[in-house]
């Protein structure tokens, strides 16, 4: 269609209508990453705690708990992602070596890995049921008690599991596996941080 000074008339209100939403879009999604860039700086690593949160400004919108709850979300899928790489890979991985050092931190870390996908998917539910009607702030720092200990458990598990290669000697199986439970370690790390902050401000 091409415009004439008849058209024109009628249809700037509509571009400037849409222009206005646009730009509206724009500034709530900078407002958001912002804010998810600065409760990022209560973590252990921000960066990784940013670059892997921003992408979900939209489901955020600026609340520590919608933060909190997609933290422990991606956590949760990073961990499983990490013990599924160790259930695919086990007869492989073993294959590496004789080193029974090894073989054992190998059982050890998928066992701890599954415990702490375990406790990660607990928060993640407990999350889910935060703010129902008629909730009490009583029942509000029970269910975040519970959420912060499972994810603290999940931590823990996890660090057992790099702990575990500590007196392995450098090699395949090490390099294959460690990195992968560090990475984990750190998106729970700082799901947990998030976490902290939430319950913190105490308002379900």
């Amino acid at each position: 269609m091409t415009l004439t000074t008849t058209t024109l008339p009628l249809l700037l209100p509509l571009l400037l209508a849409a222009a206005a939403s646009a730009a509206g879009d724009y500034h709530r999604n900078s407002t958001t990453t912002d804010y998810i860039r600065s409760s990022c700086n209560a973590t252990l690593y921000p960066d990784l705690c940013y670059t892997s949160l921003s992408r979900y400004s939209a489901a955020v919108q600026q609340s520590p708990r919608r933060l909190a709850r997609v933290a422990i979300g991606v956590a949760l899928s990073k961990v499983r992602r990490t013990a599924s790489f160790l259930a695919n890979n086990a007869s492989a991985l073993a294959d590496y070596g004789s080193d029974r050092r090894a073989a054992a931190a190998l059982h050890d870390c998928r066992s701890n890995l599954g415990d702490a996908a375990e406790e990660i998917r607990g928060s993640l539910k407990q999350m889910r049921q935060l703010g129902a009607a008629g909730a009490t702030e009583e029942a509000f720092r029970f269910q975040m008690s519970n959420v912060q200990t499972w994810m603290s458990a999940a931590l823990t598990d996890e660090e057992t599991c790099t702990d575990g290669f500590q007196d392995v000697a450098d090699g395949e199986v090490k390099a294959a596996v460690y990195a992968r439970a560090a990475e984990a370690k750190k998106y729970t790390s700082n799901a947990l941080a998030l976490v902290n902050t939430y319950a913190a401000a105490g308002t379900p």
